[in-house]
């Protein structure tokens, strides 16, 4: 588990509270991308990336951290606010399965291990990874980006 992950999971066991510093950084990033800092923003981008690291969450899993801080968040204003983090270019997007999205604080282009065991989504090493060709798009159209994710189990 990376410190990042560490902290969001002890922040959604109520154990750790935000410290001012963590909703300051919280503030310039959103700051930074033109956001109104609302409380409940605020909240959830400092959670994101108050401590500095980058993570990879859930809707639910920040939800929680949030219900954590003891913020009264509904889990459709998480969602309508990581849509509005993603919009600004804050956060990235990462669909598994067509149905479940993770968000990612690394906004950088780069590839993800997806651990089907346990359902989480981690980075993996971009320096790795070579694509030699991709195919044409077909008439129309561009290629607006190529998302790589890697599943991964554990061996028996």
């Amino acid at each position: 588990m990376k410190t990042g992950d560490f902290i969001l999971y002890m922040t959604m066991k109520g154990r750790k509270l935000m410290s001012e510093q963590e909703q300051e950084v919280g503030t310039r990033w959103l700051a930074q991308a033109g956001l109104r800092p609302t409380r409940q923003r605020v909240t959830l981008a400092s959670l994101l990336v108050g401590d500095g690291q980058d993570r990879h969450v859930t809707a639910e899993s920040l939800f929680e951290a949030a219900k954590g801080q003891g913020e009264a968040v509904s889990l459709a204003t998480v969602y309508n606010t990581l849509r509005a983090f993603c919009d600004a270019g804050l956060l990235q997007e990462v669909t598994v399965d067509g149905s479940k999205s993770y968000f990612d604080t690394n906004t950088h282009d780069h590839p993800h291990f997806f651990w089907e065991d346990d359902s989480k989504l981690t980075d993996a090493p971009s320096e790795q990874l070579v694509i030699a060709q991709l195919p044409d798009a077909p008439e129309g159209a561009e290629i607006a980006s190529v998302d790589v994710v890697i599943r991964l189990r554990r061996k028996s």
